[in-house]
């Protein structure tokens, strides 16, 4: 459901008046307001997240972010409803159309929806409690200090008098908003930081829940494009004399889709099926134009990976001390290489998006994490004002960074101004797999030297594609996520250390993946601090606790140590560690291995602890990092994207394989309890997971393994 407010106001306005409140935030302010409804008109300004109360005490709320499997649906009105002190079944959620001057920022990505507007949903809930409780002292009599609020309610404690909040959003409405609301202690909560149901479960599980393929709109055609194998090439020609004769074939239309400052172009079957257009697909015969750039093969990318790191010196990103001097002097050092791989996002929902162009207007639904990026760019594409760019979201079946791009909604607009009617594309899995963008693969160089059991030089090169050169970002600048993933507190205490960035570029397109450079950096850096561990003859994690001087991450090892068992490793046994830190918040992580009695390699067990400050829901954290653990044990261990002769090889899951239930080890998921503001927790439980994995391999076999992804049938 997604509606403007103005006819959202006039639908509860059925019921009776209604209490509706948002956060303006003003130009350049540091901090929100909340406000009303009726001020917001009067005063010419947008508000956002508005919670409204009708005279049936019903709560609903807009949410301004993609629900994409991560738990926003839940914790939202988990948030509101707390400090609202109403019953979660009493809350509505709406999700709301894609407008930054209303809602600020909508990008669903960076684990930043909670960490980003927690501390505003919480002042909204209280706002709204106040005003309920000083409208129901009012019509006592009665001073507000005799009055408090609880599951919808305002009650009066001297004679126990009550008032459902239906009953007040009248009177509530006529007072002034106040300010300086006191927020609860954590230990007063009721809800928040309570393992709750999610309020999409039976949604999701009855069928109702909406996802952009479910989604139809009057007059809808479909469609499906073949498009080039290769970003760059163009269409030479193409024959749709077999697919124009399917049933129901009604267009067949050469198409583009803007990819980053580049095209890619393709021919696309509109029909009045999903399946004609399918069949259509098929027997379309295109010529491509490929000429002008590169077509490389994996073993060419890593091949000047690899010769870059060895002969080149990179951007540096980080320096101090002396790195390169005691490297080059050292009688002794460990220099070795890292490689990770390209990878897709293999969402459970490919990529789909319906469109539908009229003169000056455009309107869109589906699967959409970015709502703001494709206005703005398809504005600019198609000469439309911005604000004639409706962006309508949908539930995602799952977005990993994917569904922030804004490739799939042009083409889906490009292809609905071309034949004159609404239209869905709907993209095949091989569609998904073959187009990219993916995630870069990196190698990284290390270099170390351990001087009487402490590091005395560290210093790493990476050579990899920078996602935000794509964007324009300058080339003579170093990737500003060289050291995503590594621990701030190494800084200090590492005294000669250098990091650098070497440019290295290819025509294959890349952008951001579950948790971006820190998928990769942390398999590089923590199985190198892992080495030089080894090297320094100290326990892995008490090397790291050696360096990592705050009292907030000792007490997270001191965690690991305790519920792994750390300190009673057995022989035969291999524990392997790791810890790393994205978008505010840290993850470590220690896996055991072992072999079974048929010589075959066995995770036995992976326990994961996460610090990620304030927090609203336990379970939602559990799942986001088990979920995240397993993504990262086929990225580790299945699949990558290879390229031959510039085209992807791996074009569904029967070579890009996913880990199945029966290779997932047994997960114990520990959450560090602490008053830090809240930090992100759907990306950073993944990039600890391959190193501590292979850690543990190193520490149960003697062999150490450097390039992913690996095949643990043959380690």
């Amino acid at each position: 459901m997604t509606v403007s407010r103005r006819n959202f106001l006039k639908t509860v306005g059925l019921t009776g008046a209604v209490l509706s409140l948002g956060i303006y935030i003003p130009t350049n302010a540091e901090e929100a307001e909340i406000i009303k409804a009726a001020e917001a008109d009067s005063f010419g300004v947008e508000m956002n997240a508005w919670v409204h109360i009708d005279t049936s005490g019903k709560v609903t709320i807009f949410s301004h972010r993609a629900e994409m499997g991560q738990g926003v649906y839940q914790a939202i009105p988990q948030m509101v409803a707390e400090e609202l002190e109403v019953n979660l079944d009493e809350v509505n959620i709406v999700f709301a159309k894609g407008d930054n001057k209303k809602y600020g920022s909508q990008i669903t990505g960076g684990s930043s929806t909670v960490r980003g507007s927690y501390k505003n949903l919480l002042n909204l809930g209280a706002t709204a409690r106040e005003m309920l409780i000083q409208a129901a002292a009012n019509k006592w009599n009665v001073p507000k200090s005799d009055c408090y609020a609880q599951a919808g309610h305002v009650f009066h404690r001297p004679t126990n008098r009550q008032f459902h909040y239906g009953e007040l959003v009248l009177d509530a409405n006529k007072l002034e908003t106040p300010k300086n609301i006191i927020l609860k202690k954590r230990s007063d909560y009721k809800l928040i930081g309570k393992p709750l149901p999610r309020q999409d479960t039976r949604l999701k599980t009855n069928g109702t829940a909406t996802f952009g393929l479910d989604k139809e709109i009057p007059g809808m055609l479909y469609a499906m494009v073949v498009r080039n194998p290769r970003l760059r090439g163009k269409v030479k020609s193409f024959d749709d004399t077999a697919a124009r004769k399917i049933p129901g074939v009604k267009h067949v239309v050469k198409t583009r889709m803007g990819v980053f400052s580049t095209y890619r172009e393709g021919v696309a079957v509109v029909a009045d099926s999903i399946w004609a257009a399918m069949q259509a697909k098929k027997v379309l015969t295109v010529e491509w134009d490929d000429s002008g750039f590169e077509h490389l093969s994996t073993a060419d990318i890593y091949k000047r990976q690899a010769e870059a790191l060895q002969t080149q010196e990179g951007l540096p990103f980080k320096q101090q001390g002396d790195a390169a001097g005691i490297i080059a002097q050292a009688p002794k050092k460990i220099d070795v290489v890292y490689e990770t791989p390209y990878q897709y996002h293999s969402c459970m929902e490919p990529l789909n998006c319906i469109a539908h162009y009229q003169e000056g207007k455009l309107e869109i639904w589906g699967p959409i994490q970015a709502p703001e990026w494709i206005q703005d760019y398809i504005s600019k594409e198609m000469n439309i004002p911005r604000e004639n760019v409706i962006v309508n979201m949908t539930f995602l079946g799952g977005g990993f960074g994917r569904k922030a791009f804004m490739d799939y909604p042009h083409e889906a607009s490009v292809i609905s101004k071309a034949v004159g009617a609404p239209i869905q594309v709907v993209w095949t899995r091989e569609d998904d797999a073959t187009q990219g963008p993916y995630r870069p693969g990196i190698s990284y160089r290390c270099e170390g030297v351990v001087t009487n059991g402490e590091i005395s030089a560290f210093k790493v090169k990476l050579a990899g594609q920078n996602n935000n050169h794509w964007r324009g970002a300058p080339k003579d600048k170093p990737n500003g996520s060289a050291s995503e993933g590594f621990l701030k507190p190494y800084f200090d205490s590492i005294k000669n250390l250098s990091i650098q960035d070497i440019p290295f570029e290819t025509p294959i397109p890349t952008m951001w993946w579950r948790s971006v450079y820190a998928s990769t950096n942390g398999f590089a850096y923590e199985s190198f601090l892992d080495e030089l561990a080894i090297e320094a003859g100290k326990d892995p994690l008490a090397f790291r606790k050696d360096y990592l001087k705050e009292d907030r991450l000792h007490l997270l090892i001191d965690k690991m140590i305790d519920v792994s068992g750390w300190k009673n490793r057995k022989k035969n046994e291999g524990y392997g560690t790791a810890i790393t830190e994205c978008f505010g918040s840290t993850v470590g992580q220690v896996v055991k291995v072992s072999r079974n009695t048929d010589g075959k390699l066995t995770i036995d067990r992976v326990w994961a602890v996460m610090d990620c400050g304030w927090y609203v829901n336990p379970d939602t954290i559990k799942a986001q990092v088990e979920g995240a653990i397993v993504m990262g044990l086929g990225a580790a261990t299945m699949h990558q994207v290879t390229f031959q002769d510039g085209i992807p090889v791996d074009k569904n899951f029967y070579s890009y394989q996913l880990p199945r239930i029966t290779d997932i080890p047994p997960i114990e998921i520990y959450i560090m309890e602490n008053d830090a503001d809240a930090g992100g927790v759907g990306e950073p439980g993944l990039p600890a997971f391959a190193p501590a994995l292979t850690n543990a391999i190193f520490d149960l076999t003697g062999k150490r393994i450097r390039k992913l992804p690996f095949n643990l049938a043959t380690v």
